[in-house]
């Protein structure tokens, strides 16, 4: 704890015990119906910070699932509330989010999706690089055995997986340009092959 922590402490602490003492004065004929809305007041803060803490969840669970199956050669994704399209696809059995990249030349891999998918990242050659968004970055090249997206399968699709801190995997222009038709509709994207 530094010393500003202890102040900030020490002042928060203060202000409790003023705001308690000016509570209980203003209040004192009345004081069990003040602390049972203090109570009341608390259990709305505490609900509040917990709602917060797990809002991506809670978002998982109320947004529509991202990607839909149309066909055994079509598949519809959906824009996320973070403006970006993402897809879940299964990689060598393991199901990866990704980011739809059209400005990634190839399918990125971060670090642990990669450790998920059954590479050891601290054993891969990182011969390659990648211009980012935060500059330079190391890569290695691997090898996807199976890909799947819906009913839509691949087999042994090159990727990279990026020595960075990467925020999510890149589904690059590489996985795209495997679709004969890529089409956007207001919040949707097609993927036909």
């Amino acid at each position: 704890m530094t010393s500003d922590d202890i102040g900030r402490l020490a002042y928060l602490s203060l202000l409790l015990l003023v705001v308690s003492i000016w509570v209980y004065s203003a209040n004192r004929n009345r004081l069990s119906q003040s602390l049972q809305q203090m109570a009341i007041w608390a259990l709305i803060f505490l609900g509040a910070v917990t709602a917060y803490g797990f809002r991506d969840i809670i978002r998982e669970q109320l947004t529509p699932k991202s990607t839909f199956v149309l066909s055994q050669n079509s598949v519809v994704l959906r824009r996320a509330s973070d403006g970006h399209f993402q897809a879940r696809l299964e990689v060598n059995g393991v199901p990866v989010d990704f980011i739809v990249d059209t400005g990634a030349t190839e399918i990125v891999l971060t670090r642990r999706d990669a450790e998920r998918i059954g590479f050891d990242p601290d054993q891969l050659r990182y011969f390659g690089r990648a211009g980012t968004a935060n500059g330079t970055v190391r890569t290695a090249d691997v090898r996807l055995e199976v890909v799947k997206l819906g009913e839509i399968t691949d087999y042994g699709l090159s990727a990279s997986v990026n020595d960075g801190d990467l925020f999510g995997s890149l589904l690059g222009m590489s996985y795209l340009n495997r679709f004969s038709e890529v089409r956007f509709s207001g919040d949707e994207m097609f993927l036909t092959r």
